[in-house]
Formats: structure tokens, sequence, C-alpha cells
């Protein structure tokens, strides 16, 4: 996956309990998570300034709901930023724990 930025590469950091993005090789953003029973609570996401408006959060929190899907987990969308893409993607609706 590459962008104006360069190369871009998303990846769940358990040990950090954390969805990252980098830019090659750089960690440029990331989504906090709380694992919970049967779901994880997104509480905060982070974007380095010089990348902020280049589609990169929005990947980052696709990347993380899709993970989520996959391990058929559920998310507390704790972060206003998340909680407004599910808003902005109702395929996403259905993982938000009630």
């Amino acid at each position: 996956m590459t962008s104006n930025s360069g190369k871009i590469t998303l990846r769940d950091n358990e040990a950090a309990q954390q969805y990252e993005v980098y830019v090659d090789g750089e960690l440029v953003g990331y989504a906090g998570y709380r694992p919970l029973e049967n779901a994880r609570e997104l509480p905060h996401t982070e974007m380095n300034s010089q990348y902020m408006g280049q589609g990169l959060g929005s990947k980052l929190v696709q990347f993380a709901l899709d993970d989520l899907r996959k391990r058929g987990l559920n998310v507390v969308p704790t972060c206003p930023f998340i909680a407004d893409y599910i808003g902005k993607h109702p395929e996403y609706q259905d993982l938000v724990q009630g």
C-alpha cells in the first residue's frame, strides 16, 4: 500500500495494545485499545501532525475494524474520531457493542 507520503504499513501491536500505521517504516499514528469481553474499546487515536489530512487515520480505523470483524469481536468506540468514522460507514455499525 502506498500514498504520496510513501509505503504504508498497518499492524496490530498487541504488546502495546494499539493498531499502528507506518509510513516508510516510521510509526506515524496509532489507535489504542483496551480488551474487553468479546470486544475492544477504542478510546484514543493519535496521528503525527505532518501526516494529518492524508486519509491515514481513516485507513487505520478501517484496518482496526476489519481486524475486529475477523476476530469475531465487537467495538466500543469511545474515541470521537472512530465513532464519527463508524457513523459515516454504516457497514461497520453491526460491530458496535450496545
